[in-house]
């Protein structure tokens, strides 16, 4: 009687704690509260298996997810929805895929034209490899990596978040004296939000959800509790999505439940 009464428990404690965790041999911990998804990558073998991708045609983040058979996926940088190309530099195994310069659109437009490289220069995750020594990195696109090391994987989004704010720097806000003339990416506004922070060498994700929705000075102080040393944001508010195997789907403004179409993807292999 006793036997069985244990194993009751022990089920339930694992029904009760299935969907809220990675399994510890994964490097992948996910935690969810209050309507944020909490994505710890942690260790250094987990670091050879993140990858970036970027798409030629518009793809849910589901369907990739599938199609890759990934362990993880998370929407990433920035697109153009008229004409499907990037607003958001890729590198994929060393080389750049995705090049916001080819985009006609931003040439076009005598605004945008006008502040090109305020575009060109936003936030960046890396995967940086230092004579086969992999760290993470979260800086502007232009910032030069130290001779010995390369950008294995990359993925441009924008803006900084810690150690501050990047809005009129990049082109997220513009200003007239103290009015805000401009605002990009709902930046000032409560909504979704795919955002990335490094801490003690770990990378952590967060999947803000529709269910509780932040602007990006409550998005900064929620990163500062939780003691990133860096932080930025990738695509947002209807793009943000998140797969972790076949147990977790979660998508922004879910509409018909098919989840927006997406350029860039950063996902994790199966081993």
């Amino acid at each position: 009687m006793k036997k069985l009464f244990w194993l009751f428990v022990c089920l339930c404690l694992c029904a009760g704690t299935g969907y809220a965790k990675g399994k510890k041999d994964s490097g992948v911990d996910i935690n969810y509260e209050n309507g944020i998804y909490h994505i710890v990558l942690k260790g250094e073998k987990i670091k050879k298996r993140i990858k970036v991708y970027s798409s030629d045609e518009l793809v849910t983040n589901k369907e990739f997810h599938k199609s890759s058979q990934a362990l993880l996926t998370v929407n990433a940088g920035f697109f153009d929805p008229v004409n499907g190309k990037t607003i958001s530099y890729v590198v994929m195994d060393g080389q750049t895929t995705e090049d916001p310069i080819l985009n006609e659109n931003l040439l076009a437009n005598p605004f945008l034209n006008k502040n090109l490289n305020k575009i060109l220069n936003r936030t960046e995750f890396r995967v940086v490899d230092c004579y086969g020594k992999l760290k993470y990195a979260i800086v502007p696109h232009k910032t030069k990596e130290d001779f010995e090391c390369y950008v294995k994987e990359a993925v441009q989004g924008g803006p900084l978040i810690l150690p501050e704010l990047r809005l009129e720097e990049e082109l997220f806000v513009v200003k007239d004296g103290d009015k805000v003339v401009r605002e990009s990416s709902s930046v000032l506004h409560k909504t979704s939000r795919t955002v990335l922070g490094l801490k003690d060498g770990e990378l952590h994700i967060l999947i803000i959800t529709d269910d509780n929705p932040m602007d990006l000075y409550e998005v900064q102080g929620l990163c500062k509790k939780l003691g990133f040393e860096r932080a930025m944001g990738l695509d947002g508010g209807s793009s943000t999505s998140f797969d972790y195997k076949d147990e977790i789907s979660v998508i922004s403004q879910k509409g018909d439940g098919a989840g927006r179409k997406l350029k860039s993807f950063i996902y994790i292999e199966k081993k």
